[in-house]
């Protein structure tokens, strides 16, 4: 028995009615997600019935989930899958509309990244977790990675919004994992809070965007824009410039930046490395679907303000890892949290320059992202691992250990290198120049001219790094005894994400324009 239904006049059947409007998934294109969600849930109930010294499996169902993901970017690689769309019968036009999960090239390649850099965090922390809940924490990492990887994929802002806090939720979760110890508390409660604050902002903003267009769609919201009513065009802007506000936070640009050090220090360091490279993915991934799909029309707002933006954050961050003490408490990891400050103000130049030129600029921002996670989570493999004789990790505690672990002293070196754009870190300084280039062509001089000039500030603190690694060990006194230097083993793992990082670094120092060939994109 069928339910006749009055649409429009024309009468159709209940059977026939829901075959136009619903669409069938396309499962291929939304597994890399969905697998890193399912293996979640699979490590969530296993621990359950897993005995205490049976534990360590859970890290490897959980690597093992990664690398399915991952794989299942190899069929997908042609960039021409979309799923989620409105049908004819929904649009009302004869034709399909737009679209909420698109994996073309961007989304592909961010993909990639998030999905890469949470296996080497996998890898960081299986030697890691002795004193954590090791269920909650893998749970929580894939769950994080499962928002993350769906982020880029995401074309209307519902989509966008639960993506982004998908990714956040469980992160405010690590951060604060270390059970009993007030400085993990602290960090993620600073997290959680002025992430809230972020996402509220920006409802505020996407909800003054729905008001103006009446859709969610990223590319109908860019048509709609188009012809904005007189009376709607101020609502209209501060719905553009209140979501800017919001992914700012995301991003750690400043002045939403303060964030970013103490929770850097609070989380274990495998989770601050998977910070700094996986969260700092998901804002710019975010921030570039934003302004260059749905908010073209507004170019002239969102352009000026992240070019300065990108300006501010590059200094203040470059500046504040000038002044660190070798000898402080946690400076090494200190001065990573304000260079990924720093870092995150270089790769906002090139969305800028897209406000002036066209979005073929934001390959330059992709490319760097792809060098900067690459360097950036090798550096923090060779904190965790000089972590595990020197608990303090000051700056100061580098200093020797090329005589006493000259692998990754080199290592090192060539990361640091790389994140100042020197050679033999060629990859960097290539990355340097597609952003500084970009910013040129696109008729930003004065921001070139920040960039330069911050380049050449965060010379010394790298440098002074770099040098600290090859000096002789500061002498002891004559009367006192002095210490017999000890070296632990390091773990298998930790030792293959250092080697991994490393010669990934050197593959693409390489071959630099094989980075900016593969993170070539066009959203349109």
């Amino acid at each position: 028995m069928t339910t006749a239904v009055v649409t429009s006049g024309v009468v159709t059947t209940a059977a026939e009615s829901t075959t136009s409007l619903v669409q069938s998934v396309d499962w291929l294109a939304i597994a890399p997600p969905a697998i890193a969600a399912a293996v979640a849930l699979i490590v969530l109930a296993v621990d359950l019935f897993l005995p205490e010294e049976r534990k360590p499996v859970l890290g490897w169902i959980t690597m093992a989930g990664l690398v399915a993901a991952l794989a299942f970017l190899v069929p997908l690689r042609d960039g021409d899958r979309s799923t989620f769309c409105l049908t004819a019968a929904a649009t009302g036009t004869g034709t399909t509309g737009a679209c909420s999960y698109t994996a073309d090239h961007f989304a592909l390649v961010i993909q990639a990244l998030v999905l890469g850099g949470a296996l080497l965090t996998a890898l960081l922390s299986l030697g890691d977790t002795r004193k954590l809940p090791a269920g909650e924490f893998w749970f929580l990492l894939l769950s994080s990675a499962s928002g993350a990887a769906l982020l880029p994929a995401a074309r209307d802002l519902a989509t966008l919004v639960v993506a982004l806090e998908v990714a956040s939720l469980p992160a405010f979760a690590l951060v604060g994992i270390k059970r009993g110890d007030r400085r993990s508390s602290e960090s993620a409660l600073k997290f959680f809070l002025s992430s809230v604050v972020a996402t509220a902002v920006m409802l505020l903003g996407v909800s003054f965007v729905y008001a103006t267009t009446g859709t969610l769609h990223l590319t109908e919201i860019a048509a709609r824009l188009d012809d904005v009513p007189g009376q709607l065009d101020t609502l209209a802007a501060a719905g553009v410039v209140l979501t800017l506000v919001g992914f700012a936070f995301k991003t750690a640009a400043a002045p939403f930046h303060f964030w970013v050090p103490d929770t850097y220090i609070g989380a274990p360091l495998p989770i601050a490395a998977y910070l700094s490279v996986v969260g700092k993915a998901v804002g710019f991934s975010g921030l570039i679907l934003v302004t260059v799909i749905a908010f073209p029309a507004y170019a002239d707002v969102w352009g000026p303000a992240l070019a300065i933006l990108a300006a501010l954050t590059m200094t203040t961050g470059n500046v504040a890892a000038l002044r660190q003490n070798a000898t402080r408490v946690r400076s090494a990891v200190r001065l990573l949290a304000w260079s990924s400050v720093a870092q995150a103000g270089y790769l906002l130049v090139p969305i800028a320059a897209a406000a002036y030129s066209s979005d073929e600029r934001i390959g330059s921002t992709v490319a760097y992202a792809l060098m900067y996670a690459v360097v950036n989570l090798g550096a923090f493999a060779v904190a965790a691992l000089v972590a595990r004789t020197n608990p303090g990790n000051r700056i100061s505690d580098y200093r020797g250990l090329y005589p006493t672990r000259p692998l990754a002293a080199m290592a090192m070196a060539f990361f640091l290198l790389c994140l100042a754009g020197l050679p033999p870190g060629i990859v960097g300084l290539f990355a340097k120049v597609t952003v500084f280039s970009a910013a040129v062509d696109a008729g930003l001089g004065w921001l070139a001219v920040v960039m330069a000039v911050n380049v050449v500030i965060a010379l010394y603190y790298y440098l002074q790094w770099t040098a600290a690694l090859f000096r002789a060990p500061e002498e002891t006194p004559a009367d006192e005894a002095a210490p017999v230097p000890t070296r632990h083993r390091a773990p298998p793992s930790l030792t293959a994400a250092i080697a991994l990082t490393a010669v990934t670094g050197v593959v693409l120092s390489g071959a630099p324009q094989a980075v900016l060939r593969f993170a070539a994109v066009n959203l349109f």
